[in-house]
């Protein structure tokens, strides 16, 4: 297809002096609405021949009697006024070409509206013959005098967009007051000077400079890298009774191994060993077997396990084929934009395109696809969670999420936001995954360049699959919205399923939606979270706990499965207690509880080392709960090397906190030095090796910032496992006690004054405001450290009683 070379104008305010602050010269600000006029004086003096694209039959005939009275001399060869389903239609858009070029118009201008009005000149623009096409957007409305440009002074002042607005506050409200400021703001943090042409990514594209990075693959086409190698990109695939699937998968991408390094992990959930079988013919192919049915969300957390380094991740189900460059595609848009994920177009083996884009649910939303459903598929986007916009399947642009049949990861991102929510089991996994990209202040992009066939049904269909879907949407829901937005949307996805009591699965939906103790019998994770083939971890779990009877109950429960392997020590070390701690504890079966006099944690930790024999250990906060996972993860990696420390992810359990406490922690978990360290998360792990530098506990606040010192990067490591979760403050008077009591920590350890650390966090901080929330978080943030900070250091004399948080306890 012949291409068309595109200039790319600054048509608004921001623009220009966003280009005027990179590159220190003033730019103009070329419109159309101000270029329309001189080049139909230049066109009308050369004998040029003209042709209008777009508009409505009243707005070009308002033209045709401007121009009879204004410009005589103009030859205007055609007008043209395609309805929107026209230009959708590829056939129709192709006659629609023709008649333009049976007119040869030296000029086109395409007047559709952005982007269709692009994407039309993309497509069909060269068929047209026109040498010159212009996508000037509303130009068709004030050259027919609808619209009245602004005067000069409001020009001159950049203020033309609220004199548009004024004029049309119902089509362009959402534009300029919605889209505007995050845009804007987008455009000032992302903007930089262009030094070179963007290239693909190579193979280091994305990788971390720190000497603990595995050796990278050899590069041989037709082959896959191992679980040790590094690679470009680790392909994660969930199996259930997926023989007949994987291997078509396998062939699509074994052939992107000509220009990726790639391996391929594959989690079979399957109840038989069929799809084993089938995956046994692959001999680079690394395959875990999990043991029972994970779900979609713990099969993923499985095969990222075993899946060794790579530069990013990339999701897929077994029925998917992979076109060829459609993994080059994502990682050049991951590359450009700075996206946390990517996600392709996926294409039914009819050719047509499965509307796979999302919007964030919400109650209204469920409210329009509960009454229409797949009908009436324009209605706005406010009022559907599926995006069945045709055009928005033709550019790249931002979602909110997408089925989770394909998503590239990066690796970083990865192990920021920590492993998928098994909750879900299956749907709306990725629903949370995505909601928790966005939190960690990553962007989602779809590619259309990236094609994936895509079979669809890959999990099955059954009654109970259907009432699933419906229950996992309002378990999202519990997880994110408010009490009475949560109502609201319960009674929408109710009143969806009530109205479709006739079909299969939908009354069995809405049973389980009315009476919570139904969701039992719907679809769960079947089996132990430690795959049985692999003989579970021995080591020691030490738990210093000071009058933690509210909490410490909850953190042995999650431990249960632990205890039961009868490979872990689980050692309570009660400090100082006087609330009936050690008789909770002791309750447990396999749990050793030790009576520490003093509370001091130190002493307790130091207590608990003494009669400890097992490596390695993990040192648990006692209102840290871990599962069976994580520990095993940790114990793992410690004992097999090369690393001295440990520690697992973590999530915050923000439930009941506050919004400002809530905006808080949203912005640290967007910091990239709180995912790098030990500290944070109230459980890390040693070695013997890393124990013998380690030596005693001192009697210091901060104990895992104080071993985070120890090690250097290459001695330690953040493992991207089942997180752990830390339950934050409820209160922001509880947040500045937790505060005031890591300042004054971090101050014991460094007397002299000197802050460093706090000064990257800040850098790292407002380096990663990428949207309008973000950047109030961030400030939030801030302005609680600030606080936190002051009152830390107004009384120099140690406080008396012993700080911490009891709101969440």
């Amino acid at each position: 297809m012949p291409t068309i070379d595109w200039l790319t104008l600054i048509d608004g305010a921001p623009l220009a002096n966003e280009a005027e602050r990179i590159t220190g010269a003033p730019w103009p600000r070329l419109a159309g609405s101000d270029l329309i006029g001189p080049l139909l004086d230049e066109a009308e003096e050369r004998g040029l021949r003209v042709g209008l694209l777009g508009g409505s039959d009243d707005a070009q005939q308002m033209i045709q009697e401007r121009f009879s009275a204004e410009r005589p001399g103009l030859t205007v060869v055609g007008w043209w006024a395609p309805e929107r389903p026209v230009l959708g239609a590829p056939p129709k858009s192709v006659e629609l070409a023709a008649e333009i070029a049976a007119c040869s118009p030296d000029i086109l201008i395409v007047c559709l509206g952005k982007p269709r009005q692009e994407l039309w000149i993309r497509e069909y623009g060269h068929l047209t013959g026109a040498k010159v096409l212009l996508a000037f957007g509303a130009v068709v409305d004030f050259l027919a005098g609808r619209i009245r440009r602004a005067p000069a002074w409001v020009s001159d002042h950049s203020l033309e967009w609220a004199w548009r607005l004024m004029l049309e506050p119902r089509r362009l409200a959402r534009r300029y007051l919605v889209d505007g400021p995050e845009a804007y703001l987008r455009l000032r943090s992302d903007s930089r000077p262009m030094t070179a042409p963007a290239v693909f990514p190579t193979s280091d594209a994305h990788k971390p400079t720190d000497g603990n990075r595995a050796p990278a693959a050899r590069h041989t086409p037709g082959r896959f890298a191992s679980a040790t190698e590094d690679a470009d990109v680790a392909v994660i695939v969930v199996t259930y009774n997926s023989a007949g699937d994987v291997g078509p998968l396998v062939a699509s991408l074994r052939e992107e191994t000509t220009v990726h390094t790639i391996k391929v992990v594959v989690a079979d959930n399957s109840p038989d060993r069929r799809t084993m079988a089938a995956l046994a013919e692959f001999d680079d192919v690394i395959t875990r077997s999990t043991g029972g049915n994970f779900g979609y969300a713990g099969g993923i957390n499985a095969a990222m396990r075993a899946a060794g380094p790579a530069d990013a991740f990339l999701i897929l189900n077994p029925d998917l084929r992979v076109a060829p460059g459609a993994i080059a595609a994502m990682r050049r848009r991951m590359a450009s934009s700075g996206a946390g994920v990517v996600v392709p177009v996926l294409v039914d083996y009819d050719g047509s395109i499965y509307p796979s884009l999302r919007r964030e649910p919400g109650v209204l939303r469920a409210l329009g696809d509960a009454a229409l459903g797949s009908r009436m598929v324009a209605r706005p986007g406010w009022f559907s969670e599926i995006d069945f916009d045709d055009e928005s399947y033709q550019f790249a642009h931002r979602v909110d999420w997408a089925t989770g049949a394909a998503l590239l990861i990066d690796s970083m991102v990865a192990g920021r936001v920590g492993a998928w929510d098994e909750q879900f089991f299956l749907y709306s996994e990725e629903t949370d995954y995505c909601h928790r990209v966005r939190d960690a202040g990553y962007s989602i992009w779809f590619e259309p360049a990236a094609m994936m066939w895509h079979e669809r049904g890959g999990s099955g269909t059954s009654p109970q699959l259907t009432a699933l879907m419906s229950v996992n949407r309002v378990r999202y829901a519990e997880k994110y919205f408010g009490t009475l937005r949560l109502a609201a949307f319960r009674a929408a996805v109710l009143a969806a399923e009530v109205a479709r009591l006739n079909k299969p699965g939908h009354r069995e939906a809405a049973r389980a939606l009315l009476t919570p103790r139904w969701r039992a019998s719907l679809p769960h994770a079947t089996s132990s979270k430690v795959c049985c083939v692999e003989a579970p971890p021995s080591g020691t779990v030490i738990i210093p706990a000071h009058n933690e009877a509210a909490v410490i109950a909850r953190t042995l429960e999650s431990l249960s499965e632990v205890m039961a392997w009868g490979t872990v020590d689980v050692i309570v070390a009660c400090n100082g207690c006087t609330d009936g701690t050690e008789a909770i504890a002791e309750r447990f079966a396999g749990v050793r509880v030790l009576r520490v006099e003093a509370a001091s944690k130190a002493a307790a930790l130091n207590a608990a080392d003494s009669v400890a024999h097992q490596w390695p250990r993990l040192y648990l906060d006692a209102d840290i709960e871990a599962g069976a996972a994580a520990v095993a993860d940790v114990l793992r990696t410690l004992r097999k090397g090369p690393f001295l420390a440990a520690r697992p992810a973590f999530r915050y359990d923000a439930r009941g906190a506050s919004p400002w406490v809530r905006s808080y922690y949203r912005a640290r978990m967007r910091i990239p030095g709180s995912s790098q360290a030990l500290w944070g998360a109230g459980a890390y792990a040693l070695n013997e090796s890393g124990h013998e530098r380690l030596g005693t506990f001192p009697s210091l606040t901060g104990d895992d910032y104080y071993v985070d010192g120890l090690f250097a990067a290459d001695e330690k490591t953040v493992l991207s496992t089942e997180p752990v979760v830390v339950r934050t403050p409820r209160t922001a008077s509880a947040l500045l006690a937790v505060l005031c009591r890591t300042y004054r920590g971090n101050a014991e350890q460094n007397p002299s004054g000197g802050s460093p650390s706090s000064l990257r966090t800040l850098r790292q901080l407002f380096g990663s405001v990428r949207s309008p929330l973000a950047a109030a978080d961030a400030v939030i943030y801030a302005i609680f450290a600030a606080v936190g900070r002051h009152r830390a250091f107004r009384s120099r004399t140690k406080p008396v009683a012993w700080e911490r948080d009891n709101s969440s306890r």
